[in-house]
């Protein structure tokens, strides 16, 4: 790929990224980067490596709400003394770039946005070594249990509480989901005659007991699902073509 040297520092790592903008309200209103979140991860067992978030001042203040409609608490006041992402773009260009990008819906926002940032202020963006879109990913191999595939249903579906549409709040969710569904998907592989398609009902998991007699007796719990660490494989480009170009 142009622009990337397979030999350089860093470039084995996954960095989980995500992106909160303005909502443009009317036609030819543009987005703008309100605030920049990502993690590093060792690709080998997913340990977080480095973080890094910060709200950013777009150079059209008046286009940020003066109360955020949303859950996130981004207001124009919140921004007003932000850096601008020219102050913060080295930084972001050195998280990102040569390393392999994943998030959620990313390909048809979050990386449309960062290459517009980077345009703003004349220089060259970052380049992935690949990309995984969560989103793409999980809507082939996890189908439509959760749901809409937004990050919140997924979640929802896996309780781990609600989506705060803050930048780094949002990427360690985005692996919590990743672990959360490779482990389902593990199961059913392991087990496919039993497991596959109890995803269609509500989720239970049959456990064992010890009864005073000694004997042993089954009870259905609802499945709460533990995360384990799986193996995420690294795609090129993941494509999604179904949706809105806006973030879910």
């Amino acid at each position: 790929m142009e622009g990337f040297n397979p030999g350089q520092e860093g470039s084995a790592e996954i960095v989980f990224f995500d992106i909160e903008t303005t909502v443009p309200n009317r036609a030819g209103q543009r987005f703008w980067v309100l605030e920049f979140g990502a993690i590093v991860v060792c690709p080998r067992n997913l340990v977080e490596l480095e973080s890094y978030s910060t709200l950013i001042k777009p150079k059209d203040l008046s286009a940020v709400a003066l109360r955020s409609g949303r859950c996130d608490g981004i207001t124009r006041d919140a921004v007003a003394d932000a850096p601008g992402f020219e102050d913060v773009a080295d930084k972001i260009f050195s998280l990102l770039n040569g390393r392999i990008w994943a998030g959620h819906n990313i390909q048809r926002f979050d990386c449309v946005r960062i290459k517009e940032a980077f345009s703003d202020i004349g220089r060259p963006p970052p380049v992935s070594a690949g990309i995984i879109d969560s989103l793409g990913v999980l809507t082939e191999k996890f189908g439509k249990r959760a749901g809409n595939m937004k990050m919140a249903s997924l979640a929802t579906y896996f309780g781990l509480g609600q989506q705060k549409h803050r930048s780094l709040d949002d990427v360690r969710m985005n692996l919590e989901v990743l672990k959360h569904c490779a482990t389902v998907l593990f199961l059913e592989s392991s087990l496919p005659s039993i497991l596959n398609g109890s995803w269609q009902s509500p989720p239970t998991i049959t456990t064992r007991s010890r009864s005073s007699a000694g004997k042993s007796t089954c009870r259905e719990e609802t499945s709460r699902k533990s995360s384990s660490p799986p193996s995420v494989g690294y795609q090129r480009s993941v494509p999604y073509t179904r949706g809105s170009l806006g973030k879910v």
